[in-house]
């Protein structure tokens, strides 16, 4: 069923919240449109529950990737595809799967598949958030997660302790807020909270597997590696490794489809579907 009301009101609150984080530089200009159209379908079709869910990830996620900037700039900026201020297919990659399953969930009388799905894919995405903007900052060096071999912070595929237990922490954190919300009013959906944890968990785990393994990554005249097809200024960096199409957003989408389907088979061993 679709509620104009509903829509409208979406719309009004990720302009306003888009607006802020666009302020706050959190958000590029073509980033706040991405999270007006992300938020819009979200709250739309799928409602408080979903909408405030999807609030905690982008709040959550903005004011960490503020927390020790500095450091984080020092350590490992130079790594990663894009800088600080999401874009617009950043804003797609993290929330545009979710947003698709808003509308199918609305126009389709809400299946419970598509709802622990939509766990799955915020809980992934704030998973992979907080181990990344956490886990940088770890006093531990990182391991590939394939191998075990010691790497540079921010290096793609490299895990530590204190950025899992980031995206353990994460992925929970969604899990106990959709339990929350849809617990007003009616049974507590208690599968929400393993879903949370173990979709956001496993989604983030698959999306460093990915980093180690297929997705693009280049190099630095001087050896190191990145994410970054050109440097800042404007010189082409060397194709090292991976599929050379698999670029980071591109990962986040996939993993975060990894990161739903635990969700789904949770729910299903919990008797939810």
């Amino acid at each position: 069923m679709i509620d104009v009301v509903q829509i409208g009101l979406g719309f009004v609150l990720s302009i306003v919240i888009g607006g802020v984080a666009f302020a706050r530089r959190s958000l590029s200009e073509s980033g706040w449109l991405g999270a007006v159209l992300v938020g819009t379908l979200t709250f739309g079709f799928g409602g408080w529950a979903w909408g405030i869910t999807l609030i905690v990830f982008f709040v959550s996620s903005s004011l960490l990737s503020h927390y020790k900037e500095s450091i984080k700039e020092r350590r490992a900026a130079e790594k990663f595809a894009k800088g600080g201020r999401r874009d617009f297919f950043q804003t797609i990659a993290n929330g545009g799967l979710g947003a698709l399953c808003a509308v199918a969930y609305a126009l389709n009388d809400q299946p419970a598949v598509l709802l622990a799905a939509f766990v799955g894919l915020m809980a992934t995405v704030t998973a992979d958030t907080w181990a990344t903007e956490l886990g940088v900052l770890s006093p531990h060096e990182p391991r590939l997660i394939t191998t075990r071999q010691p790497v540079p912070p921010g290096t793609s595929g490299g895990v530590t302790l204190m950025g899992t237990s980031a995206a353990a922490a994460g992925g929970l954190l969604i899990g106990i807020t959709m339990f929350l919300l849809s617990s007003i009013g009616g049974t507590p959906p208690w599968w929400m909270i393993p879903a949370g944890l173990l979709g956001g968990l496993g989604g983030a785990l698959l999306d460093s597997l990915m980093g180690a393994t297929v997705q693009a990554i280049y190099v630095y005249p001087d050896g190191r590696e990145t994410e970054r097809r050109v440097a800042r200024d404007g010189t082409p960096n060397r194709f090292l490794r991976g599929w050379r199409w698999m670029d980071n957003d591109l990962v986040n989408l996939i993993s975060s489809i990894g990161g739903a389907l635990i969700a789904v088979v949770i729910a299903a061993m919990m008797g939810a579907l």
